[in-house]
C-alpha cells in the first residue's frame, strides 16, 4: 500500500467488491448518479444474472428505484467489470466490500484492498450486522473505514445505515455522509457503535417475531402480512420483503445475530432454514413465502382473505 497523509475530498471513483443482490444495486445507484464504478466479483457473470434479475423483480413487486427505471437500466450498462480485484481499486477514491455475511472473509477481503487500493481510498462494508471495527485491525488505514449499509435502492429504499470504527476520522465519516446523498440516498449516521446499526435493528426486530410467530405455529404468515399491510399501508408484509431481499441473506443475517448474543431466541427457526436448503429463496428463485411472479399478497382480494386457510 502506497503510504500517504490526505484522503480524497472529492470521491468521484468508487469500486464495488461482490455483486449478489446488494453490491449490484449499490454499483448501479452510483453509476446513475454521475461516478465512474468498476465491479468485481469472483464468479463471472454475476452482475449481469444479478441486475436482470433485479429488473424482473421490480415488475414482479411494483416497487420503483430511487431513480427513473430507464435511468436505472441506463446506469447498469455503464458499470466497468473488472477481471481482477486489483484492477477494481486500482483508482478508486471509495471501495465497498458486499461479500457474504461471515467476517473472517470479510477480513480477509479488507486486507486485500488495504493492499491494492490507492493510499487515500476509503474502504467501507456493506455488512447488514458486522461493525466495521472488527475489520479495522486487517488494514493499516484504521482512519479511512466504516460501515455503509444500504437498503434496496433498486425499491425506492434509499436509506443507508453509517458507523464509525474505534479509530475512524470525522473526515472519513463526514465523506462517507456527504458520497451517500449525492447518490441519491438518505444517511442515517449512528452515533455509537452498535451491533445492526440504525434502522436495520428496527427490521430485524420485526422480522424475528415474524419468523418466530410463524415457525412456532401462531399465526400464519399471510395474516402477519395483512396485518403489517393494513397498519402501515405498505403494499407488502414482513414476509414479502424478506422474499424480496432472498431468504438466505435473510437467514445469514439472523444467524449473525445468534452467534453474536447466543440467545437461543435469536437463532433462526429450524423450518425456516429448511426453506433455504430446499432453495426456496424468495423472488430471485420463484418460491419462498410466496410463489412469483404472481405472489398472492397481490390479488385485489388478499387482505379480506384472512382466516381461509383455517380448517373446520
Amino acid at each position: 500500500m502506497k503510504k500517504g497523509n490526505n484522503m480524497a475530498s472529492d470521491i468521484k471513483n468508487v469500486a464495488v467488491i461482490g455483486t449478489g443482490l446488494l453490491g449490484t444495486q449499490i454499483a448501479i445507484q452510483a453509476a446513475c448518479f454521475g461516478y465512474e464504478v468498476h465491479a468485481f466479483d469472483e464468479v463471472e457473470g454475476t452482475f449481469e444474472r444479478t441486475s436482470q434479475g433485479l429488473l424482473a423483480a421490480m415488475t414482479a413487486t411494483e416497487r420503483k428505484p430511487v431513480v427513473d427505471q430507464a435511468v436505472w437500466q441506463e446506469g447498469s450498462t455503464r458499470i466497468r467489470g473488472a477481471r481482477h480485484l486489483e484492477e477494481a481499486v486500482a483508482k478508486a477514491d471509495l471501495v465497498i466490500e458486499s461479500v457474504p455475511e461471515k467476517l473472517e472473509l470479510k477480513r480477509r477481503i479488507f486486507s486485500q484492498l488495504d493492499a491494492l487500493a490507492p493510499a487515500n481510498a476509503i474502504l467501507a462494508t456493506n455488512s447488514s450486522t458486522i461493525p466495521v471495527s472488527r475489520m479495522e485491525s486487517a488494514t493499516q488505514r484504521p482512519s479511512q473505514v466504516l460501515n455503509l449499509h444500504f437498503y434496496f435502492p433498486a425499491f425506492g429504499l434509499n436509506i443507508v445505515d453509517i458507523m464509525a470504527g474505534s479509530q475512524t476520522s470525522e473526515q472519513t465519516m463526514n465523506a462517507g455522509v456527504a458520497w451517500v446523498r449525492s447518490i441519491g440516498c438518505i444517511p442515517l449516521p449512528v452515533k455509537r457503535e452498535i451491533f445492526g446499526f440504525c434502522f436495520n435493528r428496527v427490521w430485524r426486530a420485526v422480522k424475528r417475531e415474524a419468523l418466530h410467530l410463524w415457525a412456532d405455529g401462531f399465526v400464519d404468515y399471510e395474516d402477519i402480512d395483512r396485518a403489517w399491510m393494513v397498519f402501515t399501508g405498505m403494499p407488502v408484509g414482513p414476509f414479502g420483503m424478506m422474499d424480496q431481499v432472498g431468504l438466505d441473506v435473510i437467514h445469514n443475517t439472523e444467524l449473525s445475530y445468534f452467534e453474536e448474543s447466543k440467545d437461543p431466541q435469536d437463532q433462526p427457526p429450524s423450518d425456516f432454514k429448511a426453506m433455504v436448503e430446499r432453495g426456496e429463496l424468495g423472488v430471485k428463485t420463484g418460491k419462498g413465502f410466496y410463489d412469483y411472479p404472481s405472489p398472492a399478497y397481490k390479488r385485489p382480494d388478499f387482505l379480506t382473505a384472512s382466516g381461509s386457510t383455517l380448517q373446520d
